[in-house]
């Protein structure tokens, strides 16, 4: 079984579980709060496998079907063996870079909460983009395909611009973080990757 199908299905019945049993949603979402109080560091993983509802889960692990398999597929091709293990050391890995910024900033703040995979879906996206920057990205109503390059600068600008707006419940930061991180893990993995991207844009 390849990881990307392994971390959905584990995610999808972490989600659905925990749609059921609040009690254990409350206990592992991300609260930056009761870590620094109460020390519950897992949840700087665990809140990785919840999401809000079917349509936050669906969204998600739909971006991690079609951009998580290429980027495990490239990295196996790349490293054989040890392929699968750094596809799953960015994911793990990810999940816990991606939200370090937020737990630092609200650390301070019992209200401030976060559930989802974006964090290291966008660590994915943005691999994915550095591995295959010929890749193209589609869009429901846009008739033609769009550069993932091109895409993925516009998607770093508008997490910044939407992450100092604050007018949402989305944790655009993390969004912001988790590209950064999927870029810098992809750059640490083999430079060369980095020279290729660099090499195809310009």
């Amino acid at each position: 079984m390849s990881i990307t199908l392994f971390i959905i299905i584990l995610t999808v019945l972490v989600s659905y579980t925990t749609f059921r049993n609040r009690v254990a949603f409350e206990r592992m979402k991300f609260n930056a709060y009761e870590i620094r109080q109460h020390k519950t560091w897992y949840r700087f993983f665990s809140y990785g496998l919840l999401h809000a509802d079917w349509m936050h889960l669906l969204i998600n692990m739909f971006v991690l079907y079609s951009f998580g398999s290429l980027v495990e597929n490239i990295l196996v091709q790349e490293f054989a063996g040890m392929g699968r293990f750094f596809y799953g050391l960015l994911y793990v890995t990810a999940l816990f870079c991606s939200v370090v910024p937020s737990y630092f900033k609200h650390r301070k703040n019992y209200y401030y909460n976060a559930v989802g995979a974006s964090g290291a879906v966008s660590s994915v996206l943005f691999a994915s983009i550095i591995l295959h920057p010929q890749g193209s990205v589609y869009f429901m109503f846009i008739p033609v395909p769009i550069p993932a390059f091109i895409f993925g600068v516009f998607y770093l600008a508008y997490s910044v611009w939407m992450a100092r707006r604050s007018a949402d419940n989305v944790a655009h930061d993390v969004h912001f973080w988790g590209a950064i991180y999927g870029i810098a893990f992809i750059a640490a993995l083999n430079p060369g990757f980095i020279v290729n991207f660099v090499n195809y844009v310009f």
